[in-house]
C-alpha cells in the first residue's frame, strides 16, 4: 500500500503516527519465535482512547490489517505486525486513573505495567492478584487480551477473575464499555469475559476496571523441596493441591532448568536430582502451612527441604524463560493438564525426549497443571522445524490426558495450526462467526487465535 494513504491518519493523529524504519522494526515483533513476514506501514503510539478509535476507523475504511501491542512480552505471536499493516501501541496509555479503596477496584489504562499497579495497590493495603512471570514489564491490557496466568493462579485464578469492566474500541472505531463496578451483574451477555482472552481479534482494550484484594496479614513463607524423581514430584503436587493447606504459589522446575538458571544468574541454588518444587504460603499461619507442605513432599520422596522468609527462589523462577533461551532451549509451549495427570505428563514428555533425541526442559505453574516445556533447537530453520514436531507431540499428549494446548499464553500465530487438535470444525465455526460479527472487514489481528 502506498504511504500516501496515511495522509488522513497523519492529519488526525500528527506525530503519533510513526514511519521511522527502526521504530517500525522494533514494533513488528513480540517475544515469541514467530517472525514478521514484512514491515508494517506505520505505528500509532496512542495516547488516548480517541487516538485508538481514529486509528481503527482509518484502518477499517482503508482495509488495513491491524496488530495491537503493549510491552511486546507475548509468547504466541499475537502482536507481530502484518506486512503493510498498522501497529497500534498502547504502551503510552499508562495511567493509573483511580484506586477505589472502599470497593477494592482500580481504574487503569491498558499500558499500565502489571507490577506498577500491584505496587500502587500496596500503598493502600491492597494488591493486584494476576502475577505473570513478566509482571515487571507486561501490561494490563496485554494480560487481559491474553487472559494471562502466572505464579499466583493457584490462589487467585487467571486475569479474567480480576476484571470487572472494560473500555473497548471495536474494529470500526466505535467505543463501548462492558461490565460494572458491582460484585454481581447479570445484565445482558458477559461481554467482559468475551473480550478477555480474545487476543486483540474482537476489539482493542484501552482501559479496565480491575479487582484488588487485601494484603494478607503476617509474613509469607517460601518453601522448597528437591526430588530425585520428577514423577514423584508430580504425585506430591497432586497431594498438596488436594490437601486442606492454602497455597499462594506452587511451581516446579526440572533439574536442567535449575542448572541453566544458575548459569544465567548464579544465586547458590542447588541443582536437584530431577526436580525442584518451590512455593509460597501467606497469612498468619504461613509457617504452619509451609511445614505441612514440606511434610507432604517428604512423604513423596522430597529431600533437602527448606522454609524461609526470602523471595529469592521465586525470583529465580521468574528467570526461567530468558535463562533457557540463552542456552539454546528456544522452542517452548504452554500446555495444561488436570493436576492429577502431572506424573503422567512428566513421564510422557520424558518418553518424547527419548523418541526425538532432543532435550526438553520443564518449568510449570504446578499447582494448576500449567506446564511450559521447552525443546532444544539448533538456530537453523531445520533445527526449529524439528523442535516444532516435538512441541506438537507434547500438545497431543496434553490433550490425551484431558488437557489443553494453551493454559495462559494464548494461540496467536504460533499455535494456530494446533487448533484442530482441540476444537471441532463446528466449534471453530462458532468462534469465527463471533469474529465476523464484530469485525466484518477482518482487520483486527486476522488469521490468529482461532
Amino acid at each position: 500500500m502506498s504511504t500516501s494513504v496515511l495522509t488522513s491518519l497523519q492529519h488526525a493523529l500528527g506525530d503519533r503516527v510513526i514511519t521511522d524504519p527502526v521504530a517500525l522494526a522494533e514494533a513488528a515483533r513480540d517475544s515469541s519465535r514467530y517472525a514478521p513476514e514484512g514491515m508494517p506501514l506505520a505505528l500509532v503510539e496512542a495516547e488516548s482512547t480517541e487516538d485508538v478509535s481514529a486509528a481503527l476507523a482509518w484502518a477499517h475504511a482503508n482495509e488495513v490489517k491491524v496488530s495491537v501491542r503493549g510491552a511486546g512480552t507475548g509468547l504466541s505471536g499475537g502482536a507481530v505486525a502484518y506486512p503493510g499493516g498498522l501497529v497500534v501501541s498502547l504502551a503510552g496509555m499508562n495511567a493509573i486513573l483511580d484506586i477505589d479503596v472502599e470497593n477494592r477496584l482500580a481504574d487503569v489504562q491498558a499500558g499500565v505495567v502489571t507490577a506498577d499497579l500491584d505496587a500502587a495497590a500496596h500503598d493502600h493495603g491492597l494488591f493486584f492478584a494476576p502475577d505473570p512471570a513478566s509482571a515487571r514489564t507486561s501490561t494490563i491490557g496485554g494480560n487481559i487480551a491474553t487472559n494471562a496466568g502466572g505464579l499466583r493462579c493457584i490462589a487467585h485464578g487467571v486475569t479474567r477473575d480480576s476484571v470487572a469492566a472494560l473500555e473497548v474500541v471495536l474494529a470500526d472505531g466505535t467505543v463501548i464499555r462492558t461490565g460494572a463496578r458491582t460484585r454481581k451483574n447479570t445484565v445482558g451477555l458477559d461481554l467482559t469475559s468475551l473480550f478477555t482472552g480474545s487476543e486483540g481479534t474482537l476489539g482493542v482494550i484501552t482501559s479496565a476496571t480491575v479487582r484488588l484484594k487485601p494484603l494478607p496479614e503476617g509474613e509469607p513463607r517460601t518453601f522448597r523441596a528437591n526430588f530425585d524423581d520428577i514423577e514423584a514430584a508430580g504425585r506430591a503436587i497432586t497431594a498438596i493441591v488436594n490437601s486442606a493447606v492454602q497455597l499462594e504459589v506452587l511451581e516446579l522446575l526440572d533439574a536442567r532448568s535449575v542448572e541453566l538458571i544458575e548459569a544465567f544468574a548464579p544465586s547458590g541454588l542447588r541443582v536437584p536430582g530431577a526436580a525442584l518444587l518451590v512455593g509460597q504460603t501467606v497469612g498468619v499461619d504461613a509457617e504452619a502451612a509451609a511445614e505441612s507442605i514440606v511434610e507432604i513432599c517428604r512423604q513423596h520422596g522430597g529431600q533437602d527441604w527448606a522454609i524461609s522468609e526470602s523471595d529469592d527462589l521465586l525470583e529465580a523462577r521468574r528467570l526461567a524463560n530468558p535463562a533457557l533461551t540463552a542456552q539454546g532451549l528456544r522452542v517452548s509451549c504452554d500446555v495444561g493438564v488436570p493436576v492429577a495427570q502431572l506424573a503422567a505428563v512428566f513421564r510422557g514428555i520424558a518418553d518424547l525426549s527419548k523418541k526425538h533425541d532432543r532435550g526438553i526442559s520443564i518449568v510449570a505453574h504446578a499447582g494448576d497443571g500449567n506446564l511450559h516445556p521447552t525443546v532444544e533447537a539448533e538456530d537453523t530453520p531445520e533445527g526449529y522445524a524439528a523442535a516444532e514436531v516435538v512441541i506438537e507431540d507434547i500438545a497431543r499428549l496434553a490433550l490425551d490426558l484431558g488437557g489443553t494446548i494453551s493454559g495462559e499464553h494464548g494461540i496467536g500465530a504460533v499455535k494456530l495450526h494446533e487448533l484442530p487438535l482441540q476444537f471441532s470444525d463446528d466449534e471453530l465455526r462458532v468462534q469465527r462467526a463471533i469474529k465476523a460479527a464484530l469485525d466484518p472487514a477482518g482487520i483486527l489481528t486476522p488469521g490468529r487465535a482461532y
